[in-house]
């Protein structure tokens, strides 16, 4: 059986996580890039905290703002604390996903496939 308050308190931390990104952090490695926050995925006792990143630019790209957002985890813990409530905020581990990248690739073939039907249909 799902647990629903894990689920719900796992997207009240990605939110604020993507908040921070936009607003709060002035890392050079995550300023000025397109990142997302794919998912989350909080432990049973919620002491850790998986946050997939992914990155418009490529994979590699990702990988830089995981550094980034390592560097500025404690940072990161102590405002979802703070804006959350939360008497123990989890152990964030940030984890570089590909997943907008494929998503573009799909899209573009997508478009192909579309293009070449209507050339076929004229």
């Amino acid at each position: 059986m799902p647990n629903f308050k894990n689920g719900r308190l796992s997207e009240d931390i990605k939110r604020e996580i993507s908040g921070l990104i936009r607003e709060e952090i002035k890392d050079p490695r995550v300023m000025g890039k397109l990142i997302s926050v794919v998912r989350t995925e909080l432990s049973g006792d919620n002491s850790h905290c998986k946050v997939y990143i992914s990155c418009i630019e490529g994979e590699e790209a990702a990988r830089d703002a995981v550094k980034g957002l390592e560097s500025a985890s404690g940072m990161i813990r102590k405002r979802i604390s703070n804006v959350m409530h939360l008497k123990k905020c989890p152990e964030l581990k940030f984890i570089a996903d590909d997943s907008i990248e494929h998503s573009a690739e799909i899209s573009e073939m997508l478009k192909k496939i579309g293009a070449d039907n209507a050339e076929k249909e004229t």
